[in-house]
């Protein structure tokens, strides 16, 4: 298993760590525009395989495209991190030159890799890989709503004061912060519903925090989070490579599903070696279909933007 990260930057050699680390790959090419800095960060990176105990390897490059020939799976971070008051949606025009390009040269030497995109705006972006390659609809895939279910879970630990392995939840609509979708009603711990934990104001300050959970972290940081971005991408991987078959949501090109055709957004779907294997239809109340729709308009006006 081959997998190509571009983009050596915070996100994208955390993204390579986590894969590593976890043992899945026999290979991972990290490239990067700026001279030197993918095979720095590789070495750094190998020189924690005696350390963390994994036997992937990894290489870097400096926009040599030919060393990632034969990916299985390709992640696209490329393109500038949000900086503090820059909503996802400003950096569209920055990013989708360099998000086009990428997916052409990738493409160029492995016409049968499955896409990761994490480039923001996010659903924008892979809506954009879709116009413009012609990859089949389940090879392309945002990773947004796998990050966004994350740090709901986390808001939800915290605010039951449980561990997270006793949470369930997820997020669906748009990765932004007024378009995601958290799914309090359906949020659980060991299977009981939160709301029987949690009162309504608590509850809805979770989904609070957790809309805002990108930009709470970009003002703290300065810059884009990584760590969780990371972990979430090699999850998805995972699933991708050892055929896994587990539901996450993701962006993905809808066609009449969830009432929405013609857009990427994000919504629960199983992961397994073709990629998206199918999407899942989940029950909706009122309230949460309003709300999806409500988020599709807003990555409707984003796509808008683009000269596709």
């Amino acid at each position: 298993m081959k997998i190509t990260v571009v983009g050596a930057g915070a996100v994208g050699a955390s993204c390579a760590e986590y894969i590593a680390i976890k043992n899945f790959a026999s290979e991972v090419v990290l490239l990067d525009i700026k001279e030197g800095y993918a095979e720095g960060k590789a070495m750094d990176l190998m020189q924690t395989a005696s350390l963390n105990g994994f036997d992937t390897t990894i290489t870097g490059t400096t926009g040599d495209y030919s060393k990632t020939a034969d990916s299985d799976i390709a992640v696209i971070t490329s393109g500038i991190p949000r900086k503090p008051g820059m909503t996802r949606e400003e950096l569209i025009g920055i990013n989708a030159g360099i998000v086009k390009t990428v997916a052409s040269s990738l493409l160029e030497h492995s016409p049968n890799v499955i896409l990761i995109v994490v480039s923001n705006p996010m659903d924008t972006m892979t809506y954009l890989v879709h116009k413009s390659t012609n990859l089949p609809k389940n090879k392309i895939i945002g990773m947004g709503g796998a990050l966004d279910s994350a740090r709901f879970k986390y808001r939800l630990a915290e605010a039951l004061d449980a561990p997270i392995s006793d949470i369930d939840g997820m997020v669906i609509g748009g990765h932004s912060d007024t378009g995601m979708v958290p799914l309090a009603s359906q949020a659980a711990r060991n299977s009981v519903k939160v709301s029987e934990f949690l009162t309504e104001d608590r509850l809805k300050q979770v989904v609070e925090d957790t809309k805002v959970g990108g930009a709470t972290l970009t003002k703290l940081l300065g810059t884009s989070a990584w760590y969780a971005p990371g972990a979430a991408v090699s999850s998805l991987a995972q699933a991708i490579a050892c055929d896994q078959k587990k539901m996450f949501p993701c962006s993905t090109l809808l066609d009449g599903e969830y009432g929405l055709s013609d857009i990427c957004i994000g919504v629960p779907v199983l992961l397994g070696k073709n990629g998206i294997e199918k999407i899942v239809d989940i029950p909706l109340s009122d309230t949460e279909k309003a709300k999806m729709q409500e988020s599709a308009v807003g990555v409707r006006n984003t796509n808008g933007l683009l000269d596709v």
